[in-house]
């Protein structure tokens, strides 16, 4: 009752029935109550102020990027350091190497037309590997469309992403996915879907499901500077920082959403300036630094878990490649621009100079490795193109448990259609099994 009262008659008839009530409690009331606290509305952290003014988003300062190395592959404070074992450096500078072969040759395979789409990696190495070591493999993973990488370090063969790229027989989506739509049940890698955005909203529902489990394991959801225009990336943020889910949104912000470049795609400070707005752990971080990538999702991984929460991490790198083979960027950035990313600030260079002056590394291992990489992604090409497709049938399957009786139908009308005319289809090239 006796906050009624206050309400009511205000603090003077609560003194005069300060008999009925403990001094300590009388005071703690009217301080609380007092024009001079700090104020009480519900969703706010403020204090009082007598001027008016606004906020004004250009006198602040950006968020600091956190780094290990500079650009020369120098460490710059040693208690950065990860200390990582030269194994392990080794494998994550091979890993890169090899995606970014990879790359190079599926490119040039879609632009012969012996595939029919392909989006390359270059430049946001760094963002992939150094994320993908330091999760636990049993972690689940919902990537965009340009994390190759993180299949790649868990163990995602050259064999399975030609065979993903060609759609054939062997491909695990049973070739109706796109190109470059990977996904892998085995690996705990979610198979990803060309809608951007779809993925985060997923991906907090998920991390809920790990909170209720308590397995001791967290989600990753990866997105791009322009996903973050969608209205799921609003959705997703806003849930997982309401309900306390151990997720981490890790932003690789390369520059450009496809043709449009970051500074039309927002005015505030990039992605990590929204980041408190949602009540959520944030850090910006060098993508182009393995290890600062590393020691940051290492870190954000730790709290989600620990203290049950989301993390935000948005990753500056540059996107030295075209978006896709459906884009020519030239058409909106210079050659100039893309040559200084890729001969001055460019991850692999970084990382490679790192093992050099530890003496891990040398041009013999470097030419030997060049060689040995080419090989073995040449030769998972060279199978790949000669698998015939899946069986037409597929088309049909998959969607259901069970096949209802209208795609039964279907399939029975489409067989006696491929009977009737086939000679007018290029039968030979698909799997009867």
């Amino acid at each position: 009752m006796l906050p009624i009262r206050l309400a009511c008659y205000g603090l003077r008839s609560v003194a005069a029935n300060c008999k009925r009530i403990n001094i300590g409690a009388l005071s703690q009331i009217t301080r609380k109550f007092s024009s001079d606290e700090r104020p009480q509305f519900p969703g706010s952290r403020s204090q009082w102020t007598e001027k008016l003014e606004f906020i004004r988003p250009d006198l602040y300062d950006g968020i600091p990027v956190y780094r290990v190395m500079d650009r020369k592959g120098k460490v710059i404070d040693p208690s950065q350091d990860p200390q990582l074992s030269q194994e392990m450096v080794i494998k994550m500078y091979k890993c890169m190497t090899q995606l970014n072969t990879m790359d190079r040759i599926l490119y040039e395979s879609q632009r012969q037309g012996r595939i029919s789409f392909y989006m390359t990696n270059y430049g946001e190495e760094g963002t992939h590997i150094g994320s993908a070591a330091a999760l636990d493999p049993k972690d689940l993973i919902f990537g965009q469309y340009r994390e190759a990488g993180t299949l790649m370090w868990r163990g995602f063969t050259l064999d399975q992403f030609m065979n993903q790229c060609y759609g054939n027989m062997e491909d695990g989506g049973k070739g109706k996915q796109m190109p470059v739509h990977y996904g892998s049940k085995d690996l705990n890698f979610v198979t990803i879907s060309s809608p951007l955005g779809t993925q985060m909203p997923q991906a907090v529902g998920a991390a809920y499901s790990y909170k209720r489990a308590q397995n001791g394991l967290c989600v990753m959801c990866y997105f791009g500077e322009g996903t973050s225009s969608e209205g799921d990336a609003h959705a997703a943020l806003n849930f997982s920082a309401t309900l306390d889910c151990p997720v981490i949104f890790f932003c690789r912000n390369n520059g450009y959403a496809i043709s449009t470049p970051s500074k039309e795609q927002y005015r505030g400070d990039g992605i990590a300036g929204r980041g408190p707005a949602y009540g959520m752990l944030t850090i910006r971080v060098d993508g182009n630094d393995v290890f600062a990538v590393y020691n940051a999702t290492a870190k954000a991984r730790q709290v989600a878990l620990n203290e049950m929460r989301p993390v935000l991490i948005e990753a500056m790198t540059y996107r030295i490649g075209h978006h896709s083979t459906s884009d020519d960027s030239t058409a909106y950035r210079s050659v100039d621009e893309v040559r200084y990313w890729d001969e001055r600030d460019h991850p692999i260079s970084r990382l490679r100079n790192y093992m050099l002056s530890k003496g891990w590394w040398g041009d013999v291992q470097e030419k030997e490795w060049k060689e040995d990489c080419k090989r073995q992604v040449m030769t998972a090409f060279a199978r790949a193109e000669k698998k015939l497709k899946p069986n037409w049938k597929e088309i049909f399957t998959d969607v259901y448990h069970e096949m209802p009786s209208h795609i039964t139908e279907q399939l029975k009308q489409m067989e006696e259609h491929v009977q009737k005319y086939a000679e007018h289809y290029p039968l030979k090239n698909f799997s009867k099994d």
